[in-house]
This record gives structure tokens, sequence and C-alpha cells, in this order.
């Protein structure tokens, strides 16, 4: 079943007033398929947005993260990888805002997408009750590939400025990445090229598991953050594939996000001396 729609429980805020940059055709709702596999999908967007989702206020510890579900950069998993995500981090006292970011085929434009949010997001901090220097990007798969890339190029703009949200800075507070890909698309399966780490790249969470045909991405990573000195934890675990989100019936997706709290809680008392 395809369907275009927008969800009807949470606001839903577009990133670009005006033309959508590099975008060729005109904004569209996203397409949206409901797959026999259990996920929710979203095919095509054009006219890219993140979803609010707001802890219960007695909850909220003024602490936001940026949800960039994965796809291959064709679709985007959005309740596998997005929603039941957010609905996690609610539950921690995180604001959530899951990015749709323009998929099929837009790597380029999905990294204007997640600088953009990260600006307007910081930019409207107070509006959330939010602490402006606590704004984190979360990433599954190509979205992980998608934090990364949001970690280790916020000096570079990659966009003209639209409005005053663009003088500020688009680095992230903290990034995690789970189960990541392509993160190793330098030669001999080395750092991608596209990925500039320095000192200034903030801590990062990884967790990948031995099985997962993309599980040199979390290892090559790390090498790399160590070398760099970045703060870096990430762990391995034997099996558990690839794309399974936090559903039930997989060890992986039963671990992780406990791990991910407790580094979370540590990170952001670490940033607050």
């Amino acid at each position: 079943m395809t369907v275009n729609s927008f969800s009807q429980n949470h606001d839903i805020i577009h990133l670009w007033p005006g033309k959508v940059p590099g975008e060729k055709t005109e904004k569209l709702p996203p397409v949206i398929e409901a797959g026999k596999d259990n996920i929710l999908r979203y095919n095509e967007v054009s006219n890219p947005a993140f979803e609010v989702w707001l802890p219960e206020k007695e909850k909220a510890n003024k602490s936001a993260v940026i949800i960039c579900p994965g796809g291959g950069y064709g679709i985007l998993a959005w309740d596998l990888e997005g929603t039941e995500i957010a609905s996690w981090l609610n539950r921690q006292g995180f604001t959530a805002f899951v990015l749709q970011y323009g998929v099929p085929d837009k790597k380029a434009g999905a990294l204007q997408d997640v600088q953009r949010a990260i600006r307007m997001i910081r930019s409207d901090a107070s509006k959330w009750n939010l602490d402006p220097e606590k704004i984190g990007v979360m990433g599954f798969s190509a979205g992980g590939s998608l934090s990364a890339r949001a970690s280790t190029n916020f000096n570079m703009s990659s966009y003209a400025a639209v409005d005053k949200a663009d003088s500020l800075s688009c680095r992230p507070s903290f990034a995690l990445l789970i189960y990541p890909a392509y993160l190793d698309e330098g030669p001999d399966n080395t750092l991608t090229p596209e990925l500039h780490l320095t000192k200034d790249v903030p801590p990062v969470f990884l967790f990948q598991t031995a099985d997962d045909p993309y599980g040199n991405s979390s290892i090559v990573m790390t090498a790399a953050l160590r070398k760099a000195g970045v703060p870096v934890e990430f762990h391995l675990l034997p099996s558990g594939g690839h794309g399974y989100g936090l559903r039930k019936g997989n060890r992986a997706a039963e671990t992780w996000t406990s791990l991910a709290e407790k580094w979370l809680g540590s990170t952001l008392i670490l940033n607050r001396q």
C-alpha cells in the first residue's frame, strides 16, 4: 500500500522555506509505503523536514537527538529506525527530531538537510526548552553514514545561507552511530575520505555486530577517532546482522539501547563541566 500523508500526531517542520537546494522536482508530500515486512518506508522525499517528538515535561532533560533513519540513501526506514527510536528517546527524557532527509539518491542533499536541521533546532532551542549545546545526531545504517558526515564536516557549509539560523554552528554535540554503513570506502577499506577527523569532532558512540556486512565501518571509524583523540565508545557483538532497530527477538537490538543510554548520560554530564 502506498499513501501520501504526514504524521497526524507530531509537528512537521520543513527545512527549506524556498527552493530545496539542488532539488529538481516540486515540493510534494513524502511517498509512504507500508511494507509486508512491518517496516514503514518513505520512498520519496522532495520537501525535507523533521518530525518533533516531545518527552513528558517532568522527564525532559533539555537535550535533543536528531534521528537519521537508514535505507541506503534510497528510502527511509521511517518507523524501524525513526519513530520507534524517538519514542525510546522520549522515555529517557530526550526531545527527538526524526529527519526526513531527501531520498532517493540525494546523498549530497542529505548532508545539507541534516546541517540545516541542526541549525534550525539550535536557533529555536528555547521553543522546546533545550540547551543549544546539547543537540546530537543519531543514525542507523545509511543514517549512520549521514550522522558521521554531519559530525566530521561541520566546518564546511554545504549550502548557501537561507536565514539567521544559518549563522549558527552545525556541529552536533554528540553522535551515536548504530550499525553504520559506508564509513570504510577509502582505499583498501580504509576510512571514507569525506570524513574529516580532528580533535574537534564530538564524542561518538558506535554499535555493530561481527556478522553485519557493513561491520568494518565501525571498526575503521573507531580506529580513526581514537587516532584523532576523539572520545569514542565502541561495542561489537558476535551476531545480530543488520537493520534490527530496537525490535525484540534480536540480541543486538535488545543490547544497544542500555549501552547507549549509559553513554548518553555520562557524555552529557562530562559536557557540562
